[in-house]
């Protein structure tokens, strides 16, 4: 795991672990304790006076890690160690509040929490921020980190485990970061071991926020939560001034003016104070009922003392788009307000209205990954007991357009398409852009050759090839974001025994040759199973999906043509047989004209049948198709 501190005061700052078997970024957990006879228990609801701590005794930190690697369980240890809960077996997961994080064991949603410490006299106070844990950008965000000029505290975690060797993944982190390896802290979170020494180098390496509590209120809100009864719950990190109770606060964002009806600080359940100063970080309620009211990366600031807004946040980039609807139209109203409480505190899924004559009205949201997809879904189902179809994920692509009149039309040159049913035509566009990631794979020497053989079937082209050790290394490889996008880590997880690491980062557009197949049921496109593949992949994808529709196409009185196309090319074709009566039924012998003459008949009439006949999918037909691809 690596620990990042920030440059300047209030930002959260990262951290990554690398555990004895892979890298483990913890997350930032807070607490409170007894502080010159304060109690700080959950229980207590005593107002605390945050003046107590300078900011020279403020230390801001966030836990970075892969999924799975132990990032929770390292907070929970410094929860217990700072005395803000209680030490118990039941002590798993305690800031991870969500249902879907129990079950996942993964965290998903940010949240903070203020630790006090004494060390050598002096009561610190330790700011943490819970980070949801990273899928496949473990290495890209530390080296996002490093050029932040963030401090790194590297730990490396899960030092327990029978099969731990510490000393190799020393060697690693020094070749592949240049940390010398007396810098990496050795523990156990699951027992315990040595993890108060994290909290002594948070302490000595971390530097303290660099903020002005002399000038008028700056804070910026980085989180927030929506309760029925109070509004808006803001997560705010303050870089100047102070702000408590009664003052009139006013958003940059929206210029409204709200009354603070209370301040306090998370350890970790809300814990009200009279005043929140420059370098800490809170929660702050001022009535916003309204979902869009607190939007993250917002700066606030007291009322009639304007002050130059805060950079804010960095717009996250979506990777991966999917079609969402209702399964009833009559639940798109409750669905659309779920989806707006949910993209309140998840500003990195991007949402856009969006129609289907099979499916109806519905979005298209755009996601960081597969995994942040899934959990978006899942907590939808949860939390809000809705029932949605998501379509098959896809991944923004580019097309330079040919004429002035098109460029004129869509008012630039090269434009994006996120829905595969507006891939406009070759005749129209110079050439297709299809996003590219430069992926990072370590693997033990064994499995080489198959990952190998697994990345050349992907359409990747190999950058380099390092040996790590005797028994590790590293292949870099060029991939496009759409042959990963589903099922290339399973695949690589299975190929390796569970012992490869993937991590990837963005590295911009490419030249390909795309092409959107149409999928038709006799003759008519159907616009929800359109989808842009590459030139060499379309007839096996073509003909992987026309299988599955027969497969879930209930047959009908006359034949069904289930066809792939590309343009006026048919690629594949499979044909549901139709329903037939026995016609010969009543022949029992007789010229072999006369039965002839039946099937005759009989054929023509299924023929004018199929011209005037509908071929409509059930949803449940849809489902099925789609699950089925993601599965895939």
């Amino acid at each position: 795991m690596w620990a990042l501190a920030g440059r300047s005061g209030g930002r959260a700052l990262a951290a990554w672990v690398p555990g004895a078997a892979s890298h483990v970024l913890p997350g930032p957990r807070a607490a409170w304790r007894d502080v010159h006879g304060l109690r700080g228990s959950a229980e207590s609801k005593e107002k605390v006076d945050m003046s107590r701590f300078p900011v020279e005794n403020i230390r801001n930190f966030g836990i970075i890690a892969h999924v799975d690697h132990g990032k929770s369980t390292l907070a929970d240890r410094l929860l217990e160690l700072t005395g803000t809960i209680d030490k118990t077996k039941n002590n798993k997961q305690v800031l991870d509040k969500l249902q879907v994080e129990r079950e996942r064991g993964i965290t998903v949603k940010a949240q903070t929490a203020s630790l006090f410490y004494n060390c050598e006299g002096k009561q610190y106070l330790l700011n943490l921020i819970d980070t949801p844990g990273i899928q496949a950008q473990t290495v890209a965000n530390f080296f996002l980190a490093f050029e932040a000029q963030l401090s790194v505290i590297p730990v490396i975690n899960k030092i327990d485990l029978k099969n731990a060797d510490t000393a190799r993944v020393e060697n690693q982190i020094e070749k592949m970061f240049d940390i010398p390896s007396d810098e990496c802290i050795k523990v156990s979170a699951k027992l315990g071991t040595n993890v108060e020494s994290v909290l002594q180098a948070i302490i000595e390496r971390i530097p303290p926020p660099k903020v002005h509590r002399q000038n008028p209120l700056r804070a910026l809100v980085f989180d927030s939560t929506f309760d029925q009864y109070r509004g808006v719950i803001a997560n705010v990190a303050l870089f100047d001034g102070m702000v408590s109770k009664g003052d009139k606060i006013v958003s940059a964002h929206t210029q409204k003016t709200y009354e603070v009806n209370e301040v306090g600080v998370l350890n970790p359940n809300e814990q009200p104070t009279p005043k929140l100063y420059a370098g800490q970080v809170g929660y702050l309620i001022a009535g916003m009922k309204d979902v869009t009211e607190a939007q993250i990366g917002d700066t606030l600031y007291l009322h009639k003392q304007p002050v130059e807004p805060l950079p804010g946040f960095k717009s996250a980039k979506p990777m991966v788009f999917a079609g969402m609807y209702p399964v009833d139209q009559s639940e798109y109203n409750n669905l659309k307000s779920a989806i707006e409480k949910l993209t309140l505190n998840d500003s990195s899924v991007t949402v856009h209205r969006d129609s289907s004559l099979a499916l109806g009205a519905g979005w298209r949201l755009g996601f960081l990954g597969l995994l942040h997809m899934e959990v978006f879904n899942q907590r939808l189902e949860q939390e809000y007991n809705a029932s949605v179809i998501l379509t098959t994920p896809t991944v923004p692509y580019k097309a330079v357009l040919s004429s002035a009149k098109l460029i004129k039309e869509y008012r630039e040159k090269e434009i994006t398409i996120i829905n595969p049913a507006q891939f406009p035509d070759k005749s129209k566009v110079t050439e297709y852009l299809e996003p590219v990631v430069l992926g990072t794979i370590i693997t033990p020497n064994e499995y080489t050759e198959k990952i190998m053989t697994l990345c050349q079937a992907r359409r990747a082209i190999q950058k380099n090839m390092v040996f790590i050790d005797q028994t590790r290394v590293m292949l870099k490889y060029l991939f496009p974001l759409n042959e990963i996008v589903v099922d290339f880590y399973d695949s690589l997880k299975s190929l390796s025994s569970g012992y490869a690491s993937f991590d990837y980062e963005d590295a911009g557009y490419q030249t390909a040759e795309l092409v959107k197949m149409d999928i038709l049921l006799n003759g008519n496109t159907v616009e929800e199973l359109v989808t842009v593949v590459h030139k060499d992949k379309a007839y096996s994808i073509g003909k992987a999906i026309c299988e599955r529709l027969k497969d879930s196409l209930p047959r009908q009185l006359f034949e069904i043509a289930i066809q792939a196309s590309i343009g006026s090319k048919i690629i594949a074709r499979e044909t549901v047989k139709a329903y037939r009566k026995n016609v010969l039924a009543k022949c029992y012998g007789g010229d072999i004209t006369r039965k002839m003459k039946l099937l005759k008949r009989q054929a023509e009439g299924k023929k004018k049948m199929r011209k005037v006949g509908n071929v409509e999918v059930p949803k449940d037909a849809f489902i099925k198709v789609l699950k089925t691809q993601s599965d895939k």
